[in-house]
């Protein structure tokens, strides 16, 4: 049977504060409430080499996103203010900061309050293009009779 809040509360605070050990006083302090010399040593090396008595959790502890690799991909997933167009695809800083790229992803997107979006190519059309674009089509109008006009769509 494990210890409660209350005595993990209650043992941490006599060994810290008063200096208990298990074998003199904290074993006599508790004696009712069935638990062993054994137990109460595994609890106080626990309290001396994490700082706490509370149980750590079952979950699997974190590797990727801790503060180091959060400032890191921070540092190069946006451009700087004095050096523009700087910044890393998720793949580019994966690869500079040997941290897996769905990692990085899940840093950009939960820690970050970013989105990754992928540079697409498409066509930009200049002042200079427009005008060129109207004359041409002007200038397929008049091959054709006015009764086809109407008949022709363009698909731009």
């Amino acid at each position: 049977m494990g210890f409660s809040n209350d005595d993990r509360i209650l043992i941490e605070n006599l060994y810290i504060f008063k200096g208990y050990e298990a074998k003199k006083k904290l074993i006599r302090d508790i004696p009712d409430k069935g638990r062993g010399l054994r137990g109460l040593n595994k609890l106080l090396r626990k309290l001396r080499d994490t700082g706490k008595t509370a149980r750590s959790g079952s979950r699997r502890p974190r590797t990727a996103r801790i503060d180091n690799n959060i400032d890191a991909v921070n540092d190069l997933v946006l451009s700087q203010e004095d050096v523009p167009k700087t910044h890393r695809s998720p793949h580019q800083i994966a690869r500079e900061t040997d941290i897996h790229h769905s990692s990085v992803y899940r840093i950009v997107l939960k820690d970050l309050r970013l989105r990754c979006l992928k540079k697409r190519r498409t066509q930009e059309l200049t002042a200079s293009n427009r005008d060129a674009r109207l004359t041409r089509a002007k200038k397929m109008l008049r091959l054709y009779p006015q009764s086809a006009v109407d008949f022709i769509f363009f698909s731009d």
